[in-house]
């Protein structure tokens, strides 16, 4: 009976070990399975493209050589080929895929934040009843692939579409318009796709102001155009960062749009990759076209990874 209480008092030593072993690595335990997750789905693959980046064509499969040989004295020899960054440099078509995803993606985020702020500011002033019947409204895209949301855009937007049968129909125009292979349906694709990823942080954000501060600019006669111009807008930047931030990302790198909706001159950078990897096959060229795209993406990463743990920590 002693022995049983003297064992219930105390645990056992390995169980106090395994407390300790918690109290001391706790955090490095629970971070460690998203780390190994990066590292296997991230950075493996990254240094497999960084190492193709370096590589010179070959008719072989897979079409590239070998950066790293082994002599028959068995010295380990390194050969790394600059020329495919020097390429994207001197060929005026990665330039220009380039600078025409860049514009295409801030165009777009100007246009998702210019649509999605009042949006997010009238969900956050509205009821709490309503305001879960708008958000679901918001979310709703995302239950639905988002091929098919792209191929019901294009359903619309065609000649025979929805929209052109109806302006047709009304007598408002007398010939299709011609939306379809052109940059307006690859700017109204983009926004039709990413919106709700400017909106949701907007109202996150919005949510949570004050409204005693308004009340208080109130108070001391200022109109409501400028208590919005030094309180709300002000407060909410971290969410017109962190919006900005998801749909600029993804828009810059945007594939399926433009190569359904878009004309053949829309070239961004995701559809160069494409047929650099596919059409022609010139795995070193498009591992070097990645390599420096996702150097271009660091800073935008940077900046909406630190202004989430921003709003975050507020």
């Amino acid at each position: 009976m002693n022995n049983a209480g003297e064992h219930a008092a105390n645990p056992p030593a390995a169980r106090l070990r395994l407390g300790g072993l918690f109290a001391r690595h706790g955090k490095w335990l629970i971070i460690l399975p998203p780390l190994t997750y990066l590292f296997v789905f991230f950075l493996v693959p990254f240094v497999f493209a960084l190492k193709i980046s370096f590589a010179d064509l070959a008719l072989r499969v897979p079409p590239f050589t070998d950066i790293l040989t082994v002599s028959p004295d068995h010295h380990i020899n390194l050969t790394l080929n600059l020329g495919n960054f020097r390429y994207l440099f001197t060929d005026d078509l990665y330039g220009l895929s380039y600078l025409y995803s860049l514009r295409t993606a801030f165009f777009s985020t100007l246009v998702c934040l210019a649509i999605g702020y009042p949006m997010a500011y009238a969900i956050a002033r509205a009821t709490k009843s309503a305001q879960n019947i708008l958000l679901l409204l918001v979310i709703l895209p995302f239950w639905t692939s988002f091929l098919l949301r792209v191929y019901a855009l294009e359903g619309i937007i065609s000649d025979n579409g929805l929209l052109n049968t109806a302006l047709l129909w009304l007598g408002i125009i007398h010939r299709p318009l011609q939306i379809m292979q052109t940059t307006v349906a690859v700017y109204l694709g983009i926004i039709y796709t990413y919106l709700p990823f400017m909106v949701l942080p907007l109202f996150a954000t919005l949510e949570k102001l004050d409204l005693s501060l308004l009340e208080a600019a109130e108070d001391l006669g200022s109109p409501p155009w400028r208590s919005f111009l030094d309180v709300t807008l002000p407060l909410s930047m971290p969410g017109v960062i962190a919006g900005s931030m998801l749909v600029f990302i993804p828009a810059i790198g945007e594939f399926v749009i433009p190569s359904l909706l878009g004309g053949p001159d829309n070239l961004m950078i995701g559809r160069v990759l494409w047929d650099e990897f596919f059409g022609n096959r010139d795995w070193p060229v498009a591992a070097a076209v990645s390599i420096v795209f996702l150097v271009f993406l660091v800073g935008p990463i940077a900046l909406y990874q630190h202004y989430s743990v921003k709003q975050m920590e507020t």
